[in-house]
């Protein structure tokens, strides 16, 4: 009997596109944080939190669309393939962003402008729901998985460089 190669996954080009620039956009803001010490500033709490929070969501989105052609390779129904991802990454990823503005009121003591707050929480959360209900209750597809990351990554990195400037234009009333 002919083995067979596993067939890839719906989507996965824009997957691995996704990992790659959840990894990359990490790294940037990470040496965004590095430059900044080395200029001369200081590492506050606020830039500590914003880091681990950026590099953790972003570690967790290319986790998230390795999921599917990961599972793929067991030759798991295709149905199978989206339920499960969408536990596996959803669930993980619900409970950061619910748990995002303790976290921050706990590293910095205060709490996030509501701008993020309804932006990568409020919105990044109803994406996740939406996408679990989809693929469990609607139709299992590699759209709504795929719709559900690549929103949230957008919200994270629209957050970031919200929190950027904030951080920027309180450096610069500082000087």
């Amino acid at each position: 009997r002919r083995h067979r190669p596993p067939m890839e996954v719906e989507g996965a080009a824009l997957l691995y596109t996704l990992a790659t620039l959840a990894i990359t956009f990490a790294g940037f803001a990470a040496l965004l944080l590095i430059l900044r010490q080395l200029a001369g500033g200081s590492l506050t709490a606020l830039d500590r939190f914003l880091a681990r929070t950026v590099v953790a969501h972003c570690v967790w989105f290319a986790l998230g669309a390795l999921t599917p052609p990961l599972l793929a390779l067991f030759d798991l129904p295709k149905s199978v393939v989206w339920k499960t991802s969408a536990l596996v990454f959803g669930l993980p990823m619900l409970a950061l962003l619910l748990s995002f503005q303790h976290r921050r009121i706990k590293a910095t003591g205060h709490g996030a402008p509501p701008f993020i707050l309804v932006v990568m929480v409020g919105l990044g959360s109803l994406s996740l729901v939406a996408m679990i209900a989809a693929e469990w209750f609607g139709f299992a597809a590699a759209g709504s998985y795929a719709a559900a990351l690549l929103f949230n990554f957008g919200t994270l990195a629209l957050s970031f460089l919200v929190a950027l400037e904030v951080i920027l234009r309180e450096r610069s009333r500082e000087s």
